[in-house]
């Protein structure tokens, strides 16, 4: 199932970024095939809305003021872990950097997979394909 094919709800998305231009741009994206995103500025407030509401994905950008992605990352899957949380949420990299040890990096932080910036639709349904989250 592609994304475009999703039903009429779509996905609940938390888009953790710093970035004021990339939030727009993401979340035009994204509701244009009827997602819910819900934005963060940092990891601190990813991470406090993640206590609060249940995604059904998390995209996460990994260098951000006050708290960064990485570590956003540990603390949500320690919640997970701490509170036994049935229902695991998907964690994908959103970044800038493609240095060839920055996937490995991040899925050993507790992401699930990694995206460059800028990406597109397919790439991003690809990814979500292969994590099974449509």
């Amino acid at each position: 199932m592609k994304i475009e094919d999703q039903n009429k709800e779509g996905l609940s998305i938390l888009l953790v970024e710093d970035n004021f231009l990339n939030q727009k741009i993401t979340t035009y994206n994204l509701r244009k095939y009827n997602h819910k995103v819900s934005i963060a500025n940092n990891g601190l407030e990813a991470v406090n809305l993640f206590k609060e509401k249940k995604f059904d994905l998390i995209l996460m950008d990994i260098m951000m003021p006050v708290m960064d992605g990485l570590e956003a990352t540990r603390e949500i899957r320690k919640i997970e872990k701490e509170h036994k949380l049935n229902e695991y949420t998907p964690i994908i990299a959103v970044t800038a950097n493609t240095l060839d040890n920055d996937r490995e990096k991040c899925l050993s932080w507790g992401m699930d997979e990694f995206i460059a910036k800028p990406f597109d639709m397919n790439q991003l349904n690809e990814i979500l394909m292969s994590l099974k989250i449509v």
